[in-house]
């Protein structure tokens, strides 16, 4: 177990190891400082609470950074969870300190269990703290790479919810400030959690073959040197092999073998200018055959990160494909520490690219999300604007877009221009038309066609298939300007058609004042623009259809209106029952259970009688129940039903629909957990998404809602099932 003496000492050391001039007098005053707060707190692991500082302010040294950011990393809990004031710490540190602990202190609230506008609310500070200082979310960044390596004392759901936040939010940011190192175990350490079992896996057949790895890389690093070395140059060669993340999602993802990765093993060649790199790539070419389509220019075209190298993948006599990458070692800081090289080794001060310069799609991108209401959408903006994966696009000018990968012709209009995109009506790719859903590739040339202004504006279908943020933004911010009394018709008329499907049904005036209440909750000022958000997509549905069900549950509760349960009482043992249930001052009538519901022994249930068809049996909470019967078009055909309780308990048909990570044997472990439990399945169908999950809906034979509920518990405990829910 670590202790305070032991998490001081590695600090010192990191600190005399970076050969770095730091503030000693101040770092010893803010390890007092954090030490003397901190005391009596402990981590559930049982080592001193004071180590988490301790070590991220390690981390953030191994990164470069400066004194104020280890002394705010020294002390970014002490305001939240202890009783040190942060004006205590502006008198004791100065602002610059104090202003770093207090950004960290603002965004450490961010998780995907808080209430969905205050989840919001905490990704946008995060963001504006980035803006004003980015320090801040480096800060972050190495937290969470602690509590990701110490996640070992969380129970298992946080360390699942911590590790699907971390790679949805963490690691995109972390690649998209270049951080490589970080990203990279962010993304390896939330995948142990999030898939064992894939991880395992790979980690398993990258054992096996060490042996020959280390020997092919070995051998590769050898011909290389001395080959270059004939041509009088002495560059640092190096191997690595891809992270276990980066192989899992071309494997799991892209549907590849571990044989079919071409990146897995890399030799990195470091020189001391850019003509060397390129002089080094013709003598590797005449070395070893190139694979086609295989070279990428990022030195001439960076990718948004600021990533500079020149990469070509390679086949030599032993068959077996790998990648070099070349770079100055000016390329190779920014490479490994992104951002962090601006401390670290004082790069961008005299060149062109200031750090102000290269923030400047921190600011561009917080404008995009000033009018989103949805965490989910700002959640969804992250991942896919700052992916690992980017294509370069050329305008027939030949200026360079990058884009992420699967963006469309659309994303590539509103990347150049706002009003690019809104006057689209086409596109050509290397000179053919193509659709507007046409995901671009790299080094195509895209030609926009547009209409004479003002044009006719985008199509609400074009956010079904768009892949940036910024052109969901932009779309949406149209239809908010232009087409408000359109907006408002559609957002009333959807809202209208969900609340009936949901059966939320109250008096004209009792309705009017609940949607109301809710656009105040959402922070307009009149119903209409609620209305108008909705119809332009600002807010998001399922948002406001699950505060509205719970704010009709209180009135209901409150106001003890009539229910089906308050309308009639169980019946004697007089009444006779048919398939196992009680109908109400009925004998040996015809049952049949309603589909849309699909009761089973344990649901509260009631019965609608058919014309001919005897009665059909629904649950009480199902849609197409009436809240309140004795009120319904025709309410004498309602009538009380119940499970006998010496019932013979047959089978019944259940249908469950269950979200999942799209892995591998996913399938295969499902049906082999059922056939354990001699469960029979009456029917499956699965589709997966672009996001790397899958909704698999099946129908099972159970006989009762106990016996449901033990399935369901014993299929959530299958690796990679996010949630189960009843059809």
């Amino acid at each position: 177990m670590i202790t305070t003496e032991s998490a001081v000492r590695a600090l010192k050391d990191a600190i005399v190891k970076s050969e770095k001039t730091y503030d000693h007098a101040m770092i010893d005053r803010a390890i007092t400082v954090a030490i003397t707060a901190h005391e009596g707190q402990n981590r559930r692991s049982g080592e001193p609470y004071v180590c988490h500082p301790l070590s991220v302010a390690t981390i953030l040294v191994e990164l470069g950074m400066d004194s104020e950011a280890v002394v705010a990393a020294l002390l970014h809990d002490v305001v939240e969870d202890t009783a040190v004031e942060l004006s205590d710490l502006r008198r004791q540190f100065g602002d610059d300190v104090a202003a770093l602990v207090d950004g960290v202190t603002k965004i450490t609230k961010i998780s995907f269990n808080s209430r969905e506008e205050q989840q919001a609310e905490n990704i946008r500070k995060m963001l504006l703290a980035m803006s004003e200082d980015i320090r801040v979310v480096i800060i972050k960044l190495a937290d969470r790479l602690h509590n990701m390596r110490t996640r070992a004392g969380w129970e298992e759901q946080k360390r699942r919810d911590k590790a699907k936040e971390t790679m949805d939010i963490y690691a995109p940011l972390a690649h998209r400030l270049g951080i490589r190192a970080v990203k990279e175990e962010l993304e390896d350490l939330s995948l142990r959690e999030l898939d064992p079992i894939g991880y395992h896996d790979i980690e398993e057949a990258l054992e096996l073959r060490k042996h020959e790895r280390d020997e092919f890389l070995a051998e590769l690093q050898k011909k290389l040197t001395d080959r270059l070395a004939e041509y009088g140059m002495h560059p640092f060669v190096a191997g690595r092999i891809k992270s276990i993340a980066g192989i899992y999602r071309k494997m799991y993802v892209q549907g590849r073998s571990l044989d079919e990765i071409y990146d897995v093993y890399a030799i990195r060649v470091i020189v001391d200018t850019v003509n060397d790199c390129y002089n080094v790539l013709g003598i590797i070419h005449d070395m070893y055959n190139p694979l086609p389509n295989r070279f990428k220019d990022y030195i001439s075209t960076p990718k948004p990160n600021m990533y500079q190298s020149l990469h070509t993948t390679l086949i030599g006599k032993e068959k077996i494909p790998f990648e070099v990458q070349i770079r100055t070692w000016e390329m190779h800081y920014t490479a490994e520490y992104g951002i962090a090289a601006h401390w670290k080794y004082k790069l961008g001060i005299q060149r062109k690219d200031k750090l102000e310069d290269r923030l400047a799609w921190v600011r561009q991108f917080i404008e995009n999300q000033a009018d989103v209401d949805d965490a989910e959408e700002i959640v969804r903006s992250i991942k896919s604007d700052f992916t690992s994966d980017d294509v370069f696009i050329f305008t027939p000018k030949g200026d360079v877009i990058s884009l992420p990968l699967g963006s469309t012709v659309v994303d590539f209009a509103y990347a150049i221009h706002s009003a690019v995109g809104n006057r689209m009506i086409g596109a050509k790719v290397d000179g053919r038309i193509v659709p507007l859903d046409y995901q671009v590739k790299n080094s195509e040339i895209v030609e926009v066609l547009t209409s004479a202004p003002p044009g006719r504006g985008p199509s609400r279908d074009w956010l079904n298939f768009v892949r940036t943020g910024e052109a969901r933004n932009k779309i949406r911010a149209w239809f908010k300007k232009e087409r408000r009394e359109e907006n408002i018709q559609k957002g009333k008329q959807d809202l209208e058609r969900e609340l009936q499907r949901i059966g939320v049904r109250l008096p004209e005036d009792r309705m009017q004042e609940l949607i109301a209440a809710q656009s105040r909750r959402w922070h307009y000022a009149e119903v209409d623009d609620f209305y108008a958000a909705i119809g332009y997509g600002g807010v998001a549905m399922s948002r406001v259809l699950s505060r509205i069900k719970d704010e009709y549950a209180r009135i209901m509760k409150s106001e003890e209106v009539l229910t089906p349960e308050k309308v009639v009482t169980a019946p004697s043992r007089s009444h006779h029952n048919n398939g196992g249930v009680i109908i109400e001052h009925t004998d040996n009538c015809l049952v049949k259970f309603a589909r849309c519901c699909n009761p089973l022994p344990g649901d509260d249930i009631i019965g609608f009688i058919t014309r001919g068809y005897g009665v059909s049996v629904h649950k009480r909470d199902c849609v197409n129940v009436p809240r309140d019967t004795a009120h319904a078009a025709e309410p004498e055909r309602w009538v009380g039903a119940w499970w006998e309780d010496d019932s013979d308990r047959s089978e019944f048909k259940a249908t469950l629909v269950v979200h999942t990570a799209d892995r591998m044997g996913m399938l295969a472990d499902i049906t082999t957990q059922l056939a354990s439990m001699h469960v029979m399945i009456h029917a499956l169908n699965s589709k997966d998404n672009d996001e790397g999950e899958a909704t698999i809906s099946l129908t099972i034979a159970v006989n009762s809602v106990e016996h449901l509920n033990t399935v369901i518990a014993k299929l959530r405990k299958i690796t990679g099932i996010h949630s189960i829910s009843r059809g």
